[in-house]
């Protein structure tokens, strides 16, 4: 497996997004999820990729669970965790970066995933009403106790990143970014380049939509995200399922699986890019490692431009109660 870096850790390519680990997608057993785990470290994959809140604590208690059945594991992976998206009195969901919730929170990880300390802990969303300098200095403060080797932000502005960096080295952003979601392109994967920042870049095949096989209408109306997703409802979903057609059509022209050709052009993009996709079946993540080994041309890539231009996708990526918490910023 290729090899690219957050901060000072050497780590492959392609990692592993732990929200499948929960029932984000679709119902899932610890079964289907060992499953993954196993083939991601048979073939190298060593980044896992995962939050207190996928699953509320699941997806950590599930790769915490693994690595006590695999003894060893731990020495070879590269294990990132987030925190930050919380509940307020009346149980409406809020963000909270201060310190005490943030230890709080990490502490909480920890245990679930068995671990003593994590590769990268990132603010799943920045708490606007706290400057960044002092969000990167409170997870600053948990590298120097040993909790966690690495910050990173999630959801970010590129000048949220620039003045985060200067208080502490960030080590990673995570955003979404893929065909269909391109606007990191708009400074945040300029800005991660300059600070030497890996892009963590999650949904990298689209929730599906960049693969051979999308998910079903019966899936997407049984999904509480999906369901009411401007990219998932009618009229946008029809046309987005005629749009990737030709998609899938060039990846059988080129050898590849489309997941696998959605992988390959994410990881074009900069050397400082790691795509994070999640899955329940060991079959479309074969397909996943199969992208991260792929080699395409530039007049490969400009043919995927060409039949996926940039703004293709039909519907916004989030409803406006999805956009609470990540920055626009163009």
């Amino acid at each position: 497996m290729k090899q690219r870096r957050i901060g000072a850790a050497e780590v492959s390519c392609l990692g592993v997004g732990g929200m499948s680990f929960s029932d984000m997608y679709g119902a899932t057993t610890e079964e289907n999820s060992f499953a993954v785990l196993d083939l991601a470290r048979e073939v190298g994959v060593t980044h896992i990729d995962t939050s207190n809140i996928y699953g509320m604590g699941r997806s950590e208690t599930t790769i915490g669970a693994w690595l006590k059945a695999n003894p060893g594991a731990r020495d070879g992976l590269h294990i990132a965790t987030k925190a930050g998206i919380t509940k307020d009195a009346e149980g409406n969901r809020c963000f909270d970066n201060s310190p005490a919730h943030m230890e709080a929170e990490l502490d909480g990880s920890l245990k679930r995933l068995g671990v003593d300390c994590v590769d990268l802990f990132y603010a799943h969303r920045y708490q606007a009403e706290i400057p960044p300098e002092e969000v990167a200095g409170t997870l600053g403060r948990l590298v120097e106790k040993g909790k966690c080797r690495a910050i990173g932000l999630s959801e970010i502005a590129p000048a949220t990143l620039r003045r985060a960096h200067a208080e502490h080295p960030v080590a990673a952003v995570q955003s979404e970014y893929s065909l269909s979601t391109r606007a990191p392109e708009l400074g945040l994967l300029q800005a991660c380049a300059e600070l030497g920042t890996a892009l963590v870049a999650f949904s990298p095949v689209g929730r599906s939509l960049l693969t051979d096989h999308p998910l079903t209408r019966e899936a997407i109306s049984e999904s509480v995200f999906l369901r009411t997703n401007p990219r998932f409802t009618e009229p946008n979903l029809t046309a987005n399922l005629e749009m990737v057609a030709g998609f899938r059509a060039l990846a059988a022209e080129m050898g590849l699986s489309a997941a696998a050709l959605a992988i390959a052009w994410t990881l074009h993009k900069g050397p400082h890019v790691i795509p994070i996709p999640g899955t329940r079946s060991v079959a479309h993540f074969r397909e996943l490692v199969e992208g991260a080994e792929a080699s395409l041309s530039d007049a490969q890539l400009a043919r995927v431009e060409q039949v996926l231009p940039m703004g293709w996708c039909h519907g916004d990526r989030y409803t406006a109660a999805q956009w609470v918490g990540p920055e626009r910023y163009c």
